[in-house]
């Protein structure tokens, strides 16, 4: 049984087992044994094994975003950490979502050294603390508004809050038993880059989960997600991981049970990818200087224009679940919507 990840999001095709209804991207589960992991009901979940083709004319990571830039990212969940657990969560990244997306982190040891990277109000963090000793997690994050959020959580009292950025981790190499990441990567200047350094920080046989979004195929949903942060496309997570040196990498699809599978308006919380460190020390890629320098001074009238431009995008993907919603409530059960 061969399985093939080839041209993008749009001509995605799977393993035998599962369907698509051409781009739009309808997922259907059906009854078979293999290296999937099917969900219960409706929702997306599917473990895809690495052995694909990557596409050659992947998307290019440097095309324009407004909200992908570190320090708009910082000023936008300056005010974002207000609302954010009542607001974007609900609609994007349930509790759900998050238990499934870190069920293969496989933290399986109260006792494991978790870095959570991009923690922000630490949403994620709750979840690792299910099964891991808070005291064994750090907790990091650019973000001191967002942090600020996770101090005041009761079950994240006795974790490690640091602030730092994600591709440059204060983590010493051989650090940590687990990496987990999620909405984090679509902030990252240079995805590449941060996935290096989580295999870094990894001690050797310590696993990667990184969680994140996918791309749409929707023309508005994806001129609103080019113009908005990164959105990378599935077989990009693949390459990014295997090229870092990561073995074993698998994806797992997740999303909201009231979208029914539908993944064509692309999703802020669409996959769960996982990867094995096969050895000690460093990432055999080698990369050049980092894309982005926080410390460049930045034209005001530039930094205001993609903070608005940014903001108007990200509005969109706030009533995208909202109206996913509605259709899962008016379109009859077992009907594609």
């Amino acid at each position: 049984m061969a399985s093939s990840l080839l041209n993008g999001a749009e001509n995605l095709k799977l393993l035998k087992g599962s369907n698509f209804l051409g781009s739009e991207l309808h997922f259907r589960p059906l009854a078979r044994k293999g290296p999937f992991c099917f969900p219960k009901s409706s929702k997306i979940s599917t473990c895809m094994p690495a052995k694909c083709s990557l596409s050659s004319s992947s998307r290019p990571v440097s095309q324009p975003r407004f909200i992908q830039h570190k320090q708009e990212a910082f000023w936008f969940y300056r005010f974002l950490s207000i609302v954010y657990d009542h607001v974007i969560n609900p609609g994007h990244w349930t509790e759900d979502m998050r238990d499934e997306a870190l069920e293969p982190a496989d933290l399986y040891s109260r006792h494991l050294t978790v870095v959570d990277v991009g923690g922000g109000t630490g949403f994620t963090t709750l979840g690792i603390v299910k099964h891991v000793d808070a005291k064994n997690v750090t907790i990091l994050d650019q973000s001191p508004h967002q942090l600020a959020k996770a101090k005041q959580k009761k079950a994240l009292k006795e974790c490690k809050i640091v602030e730092g950025d994600a591709e440059d981790l204060p983590f010493p190499t051989d650090y940590a038993h687990r990496y987990i990441s999620a909405g984090s990567i679509e902030y990252w200047p240079d995805p590449q880059r941060g996935i290096k350094e989580a295999y870094r920080v990894l001690k050797i046989g310590g696993k990667a989960c990184i969680i994140g979004p996918v791309y749409p195929t929707f023309w508005l949903s994806r001129f609103f997600a080019d113009v908005w942060m990164l959105f990378p496309k599935e077989e990009e997570y693949i390459e990014w991981f295997q090229k870092a040196g990561f073995k074993d990498v698998k994806l797992k699809r997740i999303g909201p049970k009231w979208y029914r599978g539908v993944r064509r308006h692309g999703l802020i919380m669409g996959c769960s990818v996982t990867g094995v460190k096969p050895m000690s020390g460093d990432s055999p890629l080698q990369l050049g200087p980092k894309v982005e320098d926080v410390k460049k001074p930045v034209n005001p009238f530039v930094f205001f224009l993609r903070f608005i431009l940014g903001a108007l995008a990200a509005t969109y993907y706030v009533l995208v679940p909202i109206y996913m919603w509605i259709k899962d409530q008016i379109v009859p059960k077992g009907m594609p919507i």
